[in-house]
């Protein structure tokens, strides 16, 4: 009796087992008659999982359910590989990151996801906790990666099969180029082996999404299809219509910051006079910024990475500062940053200065850059001489910074 994999063409769980097996060499059928709703409601289907749940591998010994475990028995029908590790510790070390993916990608891949297609019941700060834990999830992983090419070993295992076919819902549904661009060594990981030829042969040509979806409600339904309406006798010598001219293009919408009252600072002056300043810092260009600062017009505000302890590799910690600054760049106009990296060695600490546009930090950024909350957010009291101080200090980049060297300091400007 052939492997038969009774699920539907696409599905990415259970590309897991079609990809091993091109590993392996096993051949799986996949009936063409199977419908989704239908085939897995009946009898037949429910004696091999009780649940109704796809995939389900149909074996000579009997069925198996769960799609991680489909995998595993489809990786060892051939001994002759080395998908599960060449040794006891790598063995572990692919059941680790086979765990570690399921719990720390895809389940939260899948709770970003899902609400927002109507399957599971949508709320705000379900899905900020767990678009907040997949970033840490991205992160430990980015991390493993900047010193190897796979998961363990030197070679593909299972591992590395699992987490790209999780990470494959996220690259293709939620996860835009400027979520992923925060961690380069998942982006470089996913796109070499999705373009690997035993991947390839199952899941095609993969896009990453260009958007997140739109929240659907949860069980909204489908709109039905318009019937086509049957043609009626045209009437006899019909006036032609005249032709519509298209609707003038709307004006943009302002921005609410451009529409405060007039403030004496101006932002573009201050950060010239940033650029140019080239000696007498504290002089010329800190004693400038008190000069112009105008605490009714624009705010000052500091703040501290969450996530510090796992700053632990020097270029990891700047690219993910990098990042933050370019996503930040719908706010050149109203902002103006300073972020320092601390620490001679690891774990580096991450510590910013803003100055924004308004008495608060602007709403747009807070919805569209979602760096914002990784970091702890406080407004500084210019009445406190010592804040004050910290102010000037993170503008001219003193050193050492709160008893620490800098391992950098970058501008928004």
């Amino acid at each position: 009796m052939a492997l038969v994999m009774y699920s539907y063409k696409g599905n990415k769980n259970s590309d897991k087992a079609f990809i091993a097996a091109e590993f392996t060499g096993v051949k799986i059928d996949m009936p063409s008659g199977f419908e989704m709703g239908v085939t897995n409601k009946t009898p037949e289907f429910l004696k091999m999982n009780p649940l109704g749940k796809i995939p389900v591998l149909e074996t000579p010994e009997g069925p198996i359910f769960e799609s991680n475990a489909i995998a595993r028995y489809v990786s060892r029908l051939n001994g002759d590989n080395s998908l599960n590790g060449s040794s006891l510790i790598e063995s572990a070390h692919v059941d680790q990151w086979i765990d570690f993916s399921t719990m720390e990608i895809y389940g939260n891949i899948f709770n970003w996801f899902v609400p927002r297609m109507g399957f599971m019941p949508y709320s705000v700060p379900s899905e900020e906790a767990a678009i907040s834990a997949l970033k840490r999830g991205l992160e430990a992983l980015n991390t493993h990666l900047t010193s190897n090419t796979y998961l363990v070993g030197h070679s593909v295992t299972l591992a590395d099969i699992i987490t790209v076919c999780n990470l494959n819902l996220g690259f293709s549904t939620v996860m835009t180029k400027s979520f992923t661009s925060a961690y380069p060594h998942v982006e470089r990981y996913f796109w070499t082996l999705i373009n690997q030829p035993n991947f390839k042969k199952v899941v095609g040509d993969v896009k990453q999404t260009e958007s997140v979806p739109p929240i659907k409600k949860a069980g909204q339904p489908a709109k039905p299809k318009e019937q086509p309406k049957k043609k009626e006798a045209a009437p006899a010598a019909e006036a032609p219509k005249p032709v519509e001219e298209e609707e003038a293009p709307k004006p943009k919408a302002k921005n609410p910051l451009d529409l405060l009252p007039p403030s004496p600072m101006v932002l573009d002056e201050w950060k010239r006079l940033y650029s140019n300043t080239k000696s007498n810092f504290r002089e010329v260009a800190i004693k400038g910024f008190w000069d112009m600062y105008d605490p009714e017009g624009y705010s000052l505000w500091f703040c501290d990475y969450k996530y510090n302890d796992e700053n632990m590799v020097s270029f990891v910690t700047l690219n993910k500062v990098g990042g933050f600054l370019q996503r930040m760049d719908l706010a050149r106009k109203y902002a103006f940053g300073k972020m320092l990296i601390c620490g001679s060695e690891g774990p580096f600490k991450v510590k910013g200065l803003w100055l924004f546009r308004g008495p608060e930090i602007p709403k747009f950024v807070m919805d569209e850059v979602y760096d914002m909350e990784l970091y702890e957010w406080t407004k500084v009291d210019i009445s406190d001489e010592a804040q004050k101080e910290r102010v000037s200090q993170m503008i001219e980049d003193a050193e050492p910074f709160e008893g620490e060297a800098l391992l950098d300091a970058k501008c928004f400007k």
